[in-house]
């Protein structure tokens, strides 16, 4: 059975509560964070600048003369650079889908929420928002007191500015995600000339909406009460597994104190009770009560605190990335059982997937065999009527050549050649003779194969049959 971090009541100071008795989140009206620099924000800044620029600008690339990504609803096609997917490679999408699953689980196991804290959506555009109450309201104390203050000029045309702001981010934000289902340049414009349709309107309000509401105002109540994974994260977690925590034992007991002073003399430890592990906080909780629901992992906490013991003179590290079994004393074991595990079938995952990927078939065909059940033509030929559904999934025109396998006494008749456009879907009628009489009477296997004129290695089969009466 896989080692968990047991749920327990814990009282780091005679003068705290309790942790089983605090709220999910230790703030109880909107949550002001404070600016503050390091490492773990250079690093979140990276990264996120890094998917918002893949976000915002895949979408404005040109391939063969269309967008670059698309999926198009319209058409039932995925287009993504010079590859086209269609509805029958859902199990692809279906597989990427496991992958990004079984990856969620081995970072959880390896470092605990580090994508809640670094590369979720959620996260991400919380950071961007809180960004532009800086910049329209100030730092943290102007904005607490700015909460306070009675309405003013000076008040609403801060508001005024930072719900600009948020608009307008959430607007580029809708009209992105909803110009990779649609050409977003025919969106844009027909936006700009109020000429769009009810239904895309209808979504780019809908996703502006959801994200100034969901990044603007809920924020931290989106990560602790509507995300499952706050839920389940902790069944994921075990002694070994990297989290953001206080080290107790070195920080305890908490208390001010002058910079030259000796706190081993005063009985106190290197914690200076500072609160701004907490004031930096997006989700307002105080990362000293120990291991809780609400902490994203994003490591804010421990650029502050690593701040304030530079400025003490004390070494870093009392707030950092570590393990239950490194804060009692022992050494986190990186390789382990269950990281092995998810590693192992993440990377067999990953490669089936691009097998299946490289070697899927950019042909489709489907037979359809005629209801009438066979006839017989002027030669006296019992004949079987097929209907061929024949995609071409390639990006280029191309001509193909209809063909039976492994059939001897049955003659395929008519136009044995068609030529399909680039991701054009036919319907071709053809008949199959039985050319010998001697064979025996009921139902026989058939098989067409269709193969490219143009590319030899790309071809597909379907199998039918053909029933000949008893004579």
């Amino acid at each position: 059975m896989s080692e968990r971090i047991p749920v327990q009541v814990i009282e780091v100071t005679p003068s705290l509560p309790p942790i089983a008795n605090k709220p999910l989140s230790a703030s109880v009206g909107p949550v002001h964070t404070r600016r503050f620099s390091g490492f773990y924000r250079d690093l979140r800044r990276v990264g996120a600048g890094l998917l918002c620029l893949l976000f915002f600008g895949t979408l404005w690339l040109d391939w063969d003369g269309r967008q670059a990504v698309l999926w198009s609803l319209d058409d039932s096609k995925f287009y993504i650079f010079g590859a086209t997917f269609w509805p029958q490679d859902f199990i692809l999408l279906s597989g990427l889908l496991i992958i990004c699953a079984f990856g969620l689980f081995f970072i959880t196991v390896f470092a605990g929420r580090v994508w809640c804290g670094y590369t979720c959506p959620q996260s991400v555009w919380t950071w961007i928002f809180m960004w532009c109450e800086q910049v329209t309201e100030g730092d943290r104390n102007q904005r607490i007191k700015l909460a306070a203050a009675p309405w003013s000029a000076a008040k609403l045309l801060r508001r005024t500015a930072k719900h600009g702001l948020w608009l307008a981010i959430s607007l580029a934000t809708a009209i992105t995600f909803v110009g990779y289902f649609t050409p977003v340049r025919e969106l844009v414009a027909d936006l700009a000339t109020w000429e769009v349709g009810g239904t895309a309107l209808f979504w780019v309000i809908f996703f502006a909406a959801a994200t100034y509401i969901n990044a603007g105002w809920m924020r931290e109540q989106v990560c602790i009460h509507m995300c499952p994974y706050a839920r389940f994260q902790s069944v994921m977690f075990d002694k070994d597994t990297l989290i953001v925590s206080y080290d107790a034992a070195r920080g305890e007991s908490r208390g001010p104190r002058k910079k030259d002073s000796d706190p081993k003399a005063q009985g106190l430890g290197d914690c200076i009770d500072c609160q701004m592990c907490v004031q930096v906080c997006p989700t307002g909780i105080d990362i000293r009560d120990g291991l809780q629901i609400a902490c994203i992992g994003c490591a804010a906490c421990i650029d502050a605190c690593d701040s304030i013991m530079e400025r003490m003179g004390y070494a870093p590290g009392l707030v950092g990335y570590s393990s239950e079994r490194a804060l009692e004393g022992g050494r986190t074991r990186l390789l382990r059982p269950r990281l092995i595990g998810y590693a192992s079938a993440l990377l067999l995952m990953i490669v089936a997937l691009v097998w299946m990927g490289a070697t899927r078939s950019q042909l489709s065909v489907d037979v359809i065999k005629d209801r009438g059940m066979f006839r017989e033509n002027a030669a006296g030929e019992i004949e079987n009527i097929y209907n061929l559904k024949l995609i071409n999934k390639t990006q280029r025109d191309q001509r193909f050549v209809i063909e039976l396998a492994d059939a001897p006494g049955f003659r395929l008749q008519g136009e044995h050649e068609v030529g399909i456009k680039a991701g054009e879907i036919i319907s071709l009628p053809v008949s199959v003779a039985r050319t010998d009489d001697s064979g025996p009477a009921g139902s026989r296997p058939l098989r067409f194969v269709v193969r490219s004129l143009d590319d030899p290695d790309s071809q597909a089969s379907a199998g039918s049959t053909f029933v000949s009466p008893r004579r």
